[in-house]
């Protein structure tokens, strides 16, 4: 591994190179902090699979996508004399020691959960009127569940058992199943949230990310389709021309695989 002075001097390059690419390239020079927005959501997601591969190589060079778009955002607010990296750094080791205080301070902490309860009370110390304020309204529905949980989790709002968080799901699977049968779709669509957040909190007591467990079933479901499609093919026999019993056959091929 590279040492602490080499990792710097890493870093002071792609300072330069991003310096040199916001004075002489046309399409660096005309972005902006909204253009890049959609960029840099789109490379997290990038990162975000990698990871999910565990393909540590991909995962080097997503995470070098990531941080030019940090340092692309601190040398535009160094242009319009708002902050620079050192500002965007500063602060965010500023944060980190005041919200560690069982590191930096007197403070004792006995395991994980108590380091996440004393985060969550600091942040409220700061100002903060809510301790959902830090979960942004633009992540997609589950992942945004998953951390309402795991905030309110963290001012003790949570269940005690995970037998308990499974009675509410066979409760909320229950009340669903009223909601089909009367056959009114608002009331169907309300049911079916409650059944996928109870869910999703099932899924925090066994340890189980839902959006990881969810992505990892996609991803299987795709490469079984994919072989069901291929199949097809050296059959010369469009899909849509099979039985279900004829696809099953080579569906149940590729889970063998």
């Amino acid at each position: 591994m590279n040492s602490r002075q080499k990792q710097l001097d890493a870093f002071n390059r792609l300072l330069d190179i991003m310096d040199d690419l916001r004075a002489k390239c046309p399409w660096d020079k005309k972005q902006t902090i909204e253009s890049l927005r959609h960029l840099t959501i789109e490379e997290t997601y990038e990162l975000g699979d990698a990871i999910l591969n565990n393909d540590l190589q991909e995962v080097k060079k997503e995470l070098g996508d990531l941080l030019l778009h940090i340092v692309f955002y601190a040398k535009i607010g160094s242009e319009t004399k708002d902050f620079d990296m050192a500002d965007v750094c500063n602060e965010i080791c500023d944060k980190l020691i005041h919200r560690h205080p069982h590191i930096y301070g007197d403070v004792e902490v006995a395991d994980e959960e108590e380091v996440k309860q004393n985060w969550e009370k600091l942040k409220l110390k700061e100002g903060k009127k809510s301790v959902l304020e830090g979960v942004p309204k633009g992540l997609p529905a589950l992942v945004k569940a998953s951390r309402i949980q795991d905030k309110v989790k963290g001012v003790g709002f949570d269940w005690e058992e995970p037998h308990q968080v499974w009675d509410k799901v066979q409760e909320e699977l229950q009340e669903l199943q009223v909601e089909i049968a009367s056959g009114n779709q608002d009331k169907i669509e309300a049911e079916f949230g409650d059944v996928l957040f109870s869910m999703i909190n099932y899924a925090r007591f066994l340890k189980v990310n839902p959006e990881d467990a969810l992505e990892r079933t996609n991803k299987k479901f795709i490469k079984r389709f994919q072989y069901l499609e291929s199949k097809a093919g050296e059959l010369g026999k469009p899909l849509m021309d099979m039985t279900l019993a004829e696809m099953d056959v080579f569906w149940n091929e590729a889970k063998k695989l």
